[in-house]
């Protein structure tokens, strides 16, 4: 599957998901700019994402730990998401994401 990334200065770029991998691990593998300090345990917002139009809608909804983190991230906006919660699969394949400002 493909994911296609936009980091914090315009740059898009296009990378390899792996399934059942979370899109966290892969922008972090790809080597965004994506700290993801608590490694996908979804205890801080540091891999905060936008998700574009047309593929939010095809993601399960927030669990309740990742709606309060998305509270204390910065910009959060209604297409905010945390990467380590979105799973990778061929259903999401070419699915498009924005780094949120740090």
């Amino acid at each position: 599957m493909k994911i296609i990334a936009t980091d914090r200065s315009g740059v898009s770029r296009e990378i390899e998901g792996r399934d059942n991998w979370t899109l966290m691990e892969m922008l972090r593998d790809a080597g965004l700019p994506i700290t993801a300090e608590c490694g996908g345990a979804c205890a801080c917002a540091t891999c905060h994402v936008y998700v574009e139009d047309g593929w939010y809608e095809k993601l399960p909804p927030k669990s309740d730990a990742e709606t309060d983190m998305l509270d204390m991230a910065l910009a959060v906006q209604e297409n905010s998401r945390l990467a380590c919660q979105i799973t990778c699969s061929d259903a999401l394949d070419g699915i498009t994401v924005t780094l949120a400002p740090e």
